[in-house]
């Protein structure tokens, strides 16, 4: 079974109403992410960072997976499916698809200010102050924030050098160090993004210019045609 590695972005999860924070409406308005969303906001005002992220929190709860996410889902019956995801919503996993790495972090998810290693899940919508771990220490966002190490690129940069197909969507490859992903890519695989700009331009891929949701249908239906006529 051949093994497609899938990079994907705040535009898969945009098309289930969760906002980003490139877009200029609503609850972005009101905040700099270097306001809520960095350690130094955390130490200068972690209610304000917790209100944030539970502002964050419910919006993700309520969203639905869309059918860019089920189609990749589907796609595990014909491929070996690896996500790699900027998101840090569920909506992949509540799609069904099974081996999903995240970049930056869980947002249903709390971890310890002084052992990153104990991470529980959040019970319920909210993380407030006095949510403490075992040892006794406040429980923060499962976050990866603005000016912190991202620990899962060299997971996620083994797991792309085994790629036969290379998917990306939902991301226009502006953040780093996850844009740099694509760098290795084995020379050989099949490659394709799925992004609505006109602009947008990676050497060697195939480009899908629509939105994730209609994109992935194209992307999935033009593969579904590949291996039937490998058959």
């Amino acid at each position: 079974m051949k093994k497609l590695v899938v990079l994907s972005g705040a535009g898969i999860s945009k098309e289930s109403g969760i906002p980003t924070f490139r877009d200029n409406d609503g609850l972005w308005k009101s905040y700099r992410f270097e306001e809520v969303a960095t350690p130094e906001a955390w130490q200068r005002d972690p209610e304000l960072v917790l209100d944030f992220y539970n502002f964050r929190r419910k919006v993700v709860v309520e969203a639905q997976p869309n059918n860019a996410h089920l189609l990749l889902a589907e796609l595990q019956k014909q491929f070996d499916v690896q996500i790699i995801t900027q998101n840090v919503d569920d909506l992949h996993e509540r799609a069904g698809s099974k081996n999903i790495l995240h970049l930056h972090g869980e947002i249903r998810k709390a971890r310890s200010i002084t052992d990153e290693n104990f991470v529980t899940d959040i019970k319920g919508p909210e993380l407030n102050i006095g949510d403490l771990c075992p040892k006794g220490s406040q429980l923060r966002p499962h976050i990866v924030w603005f000016g912190e190490a991202v620990p899962n690129i060299p997971k996620a940069i083994e797991i792309i050098k085994t790629a036969d197909v290379f998917l990306v969507v939902g991301t226009g490859l502006q953040v780093y160090p996850a844009a740099g992903l694509v760098d290795y890519v084995n020379p050989n695989a099949q490659k394709f993004i799925i992004d609505p700009s006109d602009e947008f331009y990676v050497k060697d891929f195939r480009h899908f210019k629509e939105n994730a949701v209609v994109g992935m249908q194209q992307f999935y239906e033009y593969i579904r045609a590949i291996l039937e006529l490998k058959i």
